[in-house]
Formats: C-alpha cells, sequence, structure tokens
C-alpha cells in the first residue's frame, strides 16, 4: 500500500518554494536506499557543516567525489585484488555504494579527508552580500515610478 503526501496546503502562500515538494517526494522514496553506508550530517557553528561517513577498508583510490548542479555524490567500492582471501567470517561490509546529497544555496564543498576508515567532507555556507537580508526603506506618500519597459 503506497502512502502518497501531499504538500500543497503549505505552498498556497508561499512563492518560489515550489521546488521542496519534488525535495520531500524524493526524500520519501529514497530513504530506505541511503542507509548504507552509515553516515552522519553534523553542523559545527552557524555556517560549517560536515558528513562523515564509514568508509571502513577503502583507501582514497576507492572513493570519487563530485559536485554537480548542487547535488554532492559521494561513490565508492573496493577496488578488485589479484589476492586470493578465503572469509571465515566477513562482517566488514565491502559493496560498492552511491550517496547524494542536494546542498542548499551557498553551501561550498571546502575538502575531504579519510581518516581511520571515516571520509569527512567539510562544507561551509558562503553568503554573498547581495544575497544577505536588508532593509527596505518606506518612502514618503508619494508612489514610486516605475519604468517603462520598450521592446523592440
Amino acid at each position: 500500500m503506497a502512502t502518497t503526501l501531499s504538500l500543497a496546503p503549505l505552498f498556497r502562500q508561499s512563492v518560489g518554494f515550489d521546488r521542496f515538494n519534488d525535495l520531500f517526494e524524493s526524500a520519501l522514496r529514497s530513504e530506505a536506499n541511503n542507509a548504507y553506508p552509515p553516515h552522519n550530517v553534523e553542523k559545527h557553528g552557524e555556517n560549517e557543516y560536515r558528513i562523515v561517513i564509514a568508509a571502513a577498508g577503502l583507501t582514497e583510490d576507492d572513493i570519487n567525489i563530485q559536485v554537480e548542479k548542487g547535488v554532492l555524490t559521494v561513490t565508492g567500492g573496493k577496488r578488485e585484488t589479484e589476492q586470493e582471501v578465503t572469509y571465515l567470517h566477513q562482517g566488514i561490509a565491502q559493496r560498492a555504494f552511491r550517496l547524494s546529497f542536494r546542498l542548499a544555496d551557498h553551501i561550498e564543498v571546502q575538502g575531504a579527508a579519510l581518516s581511520d576508515g571515516l571520509l569527512s567532507i567539510n562544507l561551509l555556507r558562503v553568503v554573498p552580500e547581495e544575497a544577505k537580508p536588508r532593509r527596505i526603506e518606506i518612502g514618503g506618500s508619494s508612489k514610486p515610478e516605475l519604468k517603462a519597459v520598450s521592446s523592440q
């Protein structure tokens, strides 16, 4: 039985937030697929974030990190080795994975490091001056002039 969630009532009094509905729907669809490998999304301060992914047994060559159109994608998988190994017990998963994180506006990837089996990706929110909130002064009783747009 599929459950459908409609967020249409929330968007009646908002402008420009229609893509959030798509974000919620895709999050509901992919929540089960995003469980491996275990990972944390951390907030450090007001503008600093870190994604920490458990990457046991992987090296830097086994992991690929890419940012495209506001989506951070981390893929990985153990490369084949020429060693023949017979496991008596294999508790460390070495299957391929793909994690995607949609980045908010003005979030930049600062760098990544692999240490002690944990991949850390540092993110920073850099808001340009023109995107910061500004106060709009209210003029006197005169109406503001509208400039005519000529079509050529």
